[in-house]
C-alpha cells in the first residue's frame, strides 16, 4: 500500500528531520510520492530545488493569496524549469486579507490563465471565499485539472467544485472532532475526485495534531477516510495515488 501526499511544503525550514530527512521517512511510512507546493519566488524555487534531489517530489511554482502583492512577474520565469507539475497553490483568502482583495482576484486570474496555457494543473486556495472563487474560474475558464487544495467546505461548496469538474484534497483537517462539514464532504465526495495531503508542517492529523506535520502522516488522512465511508484503506490508498498520478501527469 502506497500513498501520494498531493499537498506538502516538504522544503519548509519547519519541517521536523529537514526535507532530506522528511522524504526518508515518508518513503518508510509507504508515502513514495510528494507534491512540494510554491507560495512565492523563495518557496517555488526551495521547492524546485528539493525536487531535484528526489525522484518522488515534484514540485509546483505559485503565488499565494497571501503574497499576492508581490505580482506574477516574480514566479513567472520559474514554470519553464522542467518538471514542474501544476501552477499554486493560488487562489483568495478573504479570512486573514493580507493582500488587497482585488489585488488577490486579479493575481489569481493571472495564475488561472498560466495553467491554462501552459496546461497546466492549478491548486486552488480558498479560504472564507468561496462565492468569488467560483466567479473568477467561470470568468476565466477553470483548467481541466483544477484542485480545491486542503478542502475546508460543507457538502455544498463540495457539490459546487465536483459539478465544474474539480477535485478535491482534504488534508489533516478532516479527522479533527470540529470538522464535521469538512467530513460530510469527504464522505459524498467521489473517489475517482479525491486527493489526500498532509499540507506540512501545517495541519497535523490526529493523532498528532498539535505536532509540526510531515508527509509521513498522510496514511492517517486516508485511514480516518476509510472509517469515515467504511471501506477498506487500501481502497482509499489505491484511488487517491492514481488520481494523483493522473492529475499531476506523473506518469
Amino acid at each position: 500500500m502506497t500513498w501520494v501526499d498531493s499537498h506538502c511544503h516538504v522544503h519548509d525550514e519547519r519541517i521536523p528531520d529537514g526535507s532530506d530527512g522528511a522524504v526518508a521517512a515518508a518513503a518508510a511510512a509507504g508515502v513514495t510520492t510528494l507534491i512540494t507546493v510554491g507560495c512565492d519566488r523563495e518557496t517555488s524555487l526551495a521547492a524546485i530545488a528539493v525536487a531535484a534531489s528526489h525522484p518522488g517530489v515534484h514540485a509546483t511554482v505559485g503565488l499565494h493569496p497571501h503574497d499576492a502583492v508581490q505580482g506574477i512577474d516574480t514566479i513567472v520565469d520559474l514554470l519553464d524549469t522542467p518538471g514542474i507539475v501544476a501552477v499554486g497553490e493560488a487562489g483568495l483568502d478573504y479570512f486573514y486579507d493580507h493582500s488587497p482583495r482585488d489585488v488577490q482576484q486579479r493575481v489569481f486570474a493571472e495564475q488561472i490563465q498560466l495553467a491554462l496555457d501552459r496546461r497546466l494543473a492549478l491548486v486552488i486556495h480558498s479560504r472564507d471565499a468561496w462565492d468569488e472563487t467560483f466567479a473568477v474560474l467561470a470568468d476565466v475558464g477553470m483548467p481541466e485539472r483544477t484542485v480545491f487544495h486542503c478542502f475546508t467546505g460543507g457538502p455544498d461548496d463540495a457539490r459546487r467544485a465536483l459539478d465544474i469538474g474539480a477535485m478535491l484534497s482534504f488534508s489533516g483537517i478532516v479527522t479533527f472532532k470540529g470538522a464535521p462539514e469538512v467530513q460530510a464532504a469527504a464522505a459524498l465526495c467521489p473517489l475517482d475526485r479525491m486527493l489526500v495531503e498532509t499540507d506540512s508542517p501545517y495541519l497535523a492529523p490526529v493523532p498528532h495534531r498539535g505536532s509540526t506535520n510531515r508527509p509521513a502522516w498522510v496514511p492517517h488522512v486516508g485511514q480516518f477516510i476509510a472509517d469515515l465511508r467504511d471501506v477498506p484503506v487500501t481502497d482509499i490508498a489505491a484511488a487517491t495515488s492514481a488520481n494523483a498520478t493522473t492529475f499531476f501527469a506523473l506518469a
